[in-house]
């Protein structure tokens, strides 16, 4: 168990939002199986017909960024993000309260970076809603697009959420004089 998550262990609002965290990961997780099978359907398709199936590779691009998005916030939480844990590593020897303030910064930074980026989705979501906006070709296959922003839209906001929670967690070790 991680110094942030016994942080946050014990309150059941705590236990619920880690479970729709780890529920929407296991979505995104879903979603990379959904793209195993368009993927393995094209391939079988090209070989037999001699042509591709409509929206692969669309559907595909949309896949691979909602997957990720949706799969963030599970990442920041069990804090598998990948960083260079040199400094911090050195720094935790000589100072741990200093080291504690360094990673709130970095998670702070996070939370207003994935904070951004969920606003724009935001405002990017409106206007495939408003517009009905697709992808395709119209009479053979097309695909809305807003799902994929909603939930990218959620992804990138659990995921800020998540680091703005991994910021206050930082923050009480510095406090305390903890790593």
């Amino acid at each position: 168990m991680t110094a942030d998550n016994q942080d946050r262990e014990g309150g059941a609002v705590s236990r619920l939002w880690g479970a729709v965290v780890d529920g929407v990961a296991a979505v995104g997780t879903l979603m990379i199986g959904v793209l195993m099978v368009i993927i393995c359907a094209d391939i079988v398709a090209r070989n037999a017909m001699g042509a591709s199936l409509p929206l692969v590779s669309e559907a595909g691009a949309l896949l691979v960024v909602t997957l990720v998005a949706l799969q963030l916030g599970a990442t920041i939480r069990a804090r598998r993000l990948a960083r260079a844990e040199f400094l911090l590593l050195a720094l935790q020897a000589r100072s741990p309260r200093a080291a504690a303030l360094l990673r709130a910064a970095f998670n702070a930074l996070g939370a207003v970076i994935l904070g951004i980026i969920a606003f724009a989705t935001l405002r990017v979501f409106e206007k495939d809603w408003n517009a009905a906006e697709f992808i395709g070709v119209p009479g053979i296959a097309t695909l809305p697009t807003w799902p994929f922003r909603l939930l990218v839209l959620a992804g990138f906001t659990i995921a800020a959420i998540e680091f703005a929670f991994a910021t206050l967690s930082a923050l009480r070790r510095a406090v305390r004089g903890q790593a």
